[in-house]
């Protein structure tokens, strides 16, 4: 069953690059006592996320922040060191959006948001959503119904909803 608003996230081990290479991030001590925007995406550098969904939260980002949103994330299922480019390329991270791996899919799975889709080369990704999430708990919760679109998950659509 997939999360919802009203549900607390589980605590997670998700990963970053940091200085000295990977590191881990605790999903629950990052989100205890702060309002937090939470977005997937399938897979870094695929059409959708790439020109749409990662660019929507760029150009939001300062209005997230004027609605007191403390951090954005944006995490995929991939590994950590294809976030971190990913997030150079696109001008995410420049904006201050944190990029997180779940390079396993646990924490995806966990919330009951993982898909396959092979013809694409796709296994154990994550579907599109977006949420607004404050000190752990699922506040708004968007979740892209169709493939290839990033309309109801996109940065101004959960702005809308705030």
């Amino acid at each position: 069953m997939a999360i919802s608003a009203g549900d607390t996230l589980p605590d997670a081990t998700l990963l970053q690059i940091g200085e000295n290479g990977p590191k881990e991030v605790s999903l629950a001590p990052r989100l205890a006592g702060r309002k937090v925007v939470l977005f997937a995406v399938p897979g870094a550098f695929t059409p959708t996320c790439d020109s749409a969904h990662v660019p929507s939260f760029i150009r939001t980002k300062d209005q997230f922040d004027a609605k007191g949103v403390d951090e954005i994330i944006c995490l995929s299922v991939n590994d950590p060191f294809v976030m971190k480019v990913w997030g150079e390329t696109t001008g995410a991270t420049d904006a201050g959006i944190t990029m997180l791996a779940d390079p396993g899919s646990a924490f995806t799975k966990a919330i009951g948001m993982d898909f396959d889709a092979p013809p694409a080369g796709l296994h154990g990704r994550s579907q599109r959503y977006a949420m607004l999430v404050e000190d752990g708990k699922v506040v708004l919760f968007h979740e892209e119904l169709g493939r290839g679109v990033c309309e109801a998950t996109a940065g101004e659509a959960l702005l809308a909803a705030m």
